[in-house]
């Protein structure tokens, strides 16, 4: 039996199991082997159907974040359409499916900060079992920043179910933050497991179940966050999921009603859109920023004005003022003594002196 039989003969036994507490073990134990058997097949390189390696899927980065465009690949090649006219980078466009056959970067300049903008194929159902070159666009978008899903206004929950179980058989996690469950080994003792709030969605039966199945007899887990369920601890255990932020584009508003286009705005972490008629690109790109959370830092040279047309951009994780000397250059850390920053991170307007540590904000001023 291969892996992707052994996959879908688990989720027909998963889909007949009725959930209550007799049953939690069992389910636990399918969960585990279903996520074990899922890396087994992305690692393979001899599964079935795997597609191989091929050319045009290594992506040289450029910019400061990149965001990918997966798509099911369906007629008229709504996100290649999208990405030429944001970048200007020409990715082809026809009214057929799968126009675009590898991935094609482009660059899109936003508030004076270079976006890599990365066009994927287009993915079948199945990918995520080995089916088409699914793998290889899907390895591409799990190193995005951001992940762009351009949908066609006219059935956008169809297209958009499809992608989320590709992606989520990938180990990507959209527009979820990982789960605060932490999984500490030890040499003996068996199994300790504390909760500081209600477990809703899961129980210790189903606990034992998956540490049972990654063969885990003695280790301390604690959950301290509300709604876990059996598959965060898949994902904790398994280590390996990547957790991005999405937004679905909502393409060819210019052929709906008003009343549909409210009702469209209803959908969580999405932007309608005319790429045709360029409607609605402000709020996306408005959108795209808030995403990324990106940082933008002015420098200002000694007895001149600060320079507002060339910001150093920073990841908001990592914008101290080290980082933004190391952004220039890793010496000047090393001499600064200290630097004076105008701005919201400052504690008065006429500037502050800090050190190296201080954390910088959005639009800070900074005179090194």
């Amino acid at each position: 039996m291969t892996t992707v039989q052994k996959i879908k003969e688990i989720e027909d036994e998963m889909a007949r199991t009725q959930k209550n507490k007799a049953t939690s073990y069992h389910l636990g134990l399918l969960k585990a082997k279903l996520a074990k058997l899922r890396r087994e097949l992305l690692t393979s390189a001899g599964t079935s159907g795997g597609g191989g390696g091929g050319p045009g899927f290594d992506v040289a980065r450029t910019g400061i974040a990149s965001v990918g465009f997966p798509s099911v690949g369906k007629p008229s090649a709504m996100q290649s359409t999208l990405m030429s006219k944001l970048t200007g980078t020409h990715s082809e466009v026809a009214a057929y499916e799968f126009t675009t056959l590898t991935s094609v970067p482009g660059t899109l300049r936003l508030h004076g900060s270079p976006i890599q903008i990365i066009d994927l194929p287009g993915i079948i159902e199945g990918a995520k079992d080995g089916r088409g070159r699914g793998r290889q666009v899907i390895a591409v978008a799990r190193t995005c920043n951001l992940i762009f899903i351009v949908l066609d206004v006219l059935k956008p929950l169809h297209d958009k179910q499809i992608l989320e179980n590709e992606l989520e058989g990938f180990g990507i996690r959209l527009n979820k933050k990982p789960p605060n469950i932490t999984v500490r080994k030890k040499d003996k003792g068996g199994i300790a497991i504390t909760n500081t709030v209600p477990l809703t969605n899961i129980d210790h039966e189903e606990i034992k179940a998956v540490l049972s199945e990654y063969r885990l007899a003695n280790c301390d887990v604690a959950i301290r966050e509300p709604g876990c369920t059996a598959d965060d601890l898949v994902d904790v255990i398994e280590g390996n999921r990547v957790y991005i932020p999405c937004i679905y584009v909502l393409n060819k508003i210019d052929a709906i009603s008003i009343e549909e286009l409210d009702l469209l705005y209803k959908i969580p972490h999405s932007v309608p859109v005319s790429s045709k008629e360029w409607l609605n690109i402000d709020e996306l790109l408005d959108a795209l920023w808030k995403s990324l959370d990106l940082v933008r830092v002015y420098t200002k040279p000694r007895g001149l004005a600060p320079d507002y047309t060339q910001p150093v951009v920073l990841k908001r994780q990592k914008a101290t003022v080290e980082d933004f000397c190391n952004a220039i250059h890793k010496e000047i850390a090393k001499q600064l003594k200290y630097a004076v920053v105008w701005g919201t991170s400052a504690k008065h307007s006429r500037g502050q002196k800090v050190g190296l540590d201080h954390v910088l904000q959005d639009e800070d001023v900074v005179h090194i």
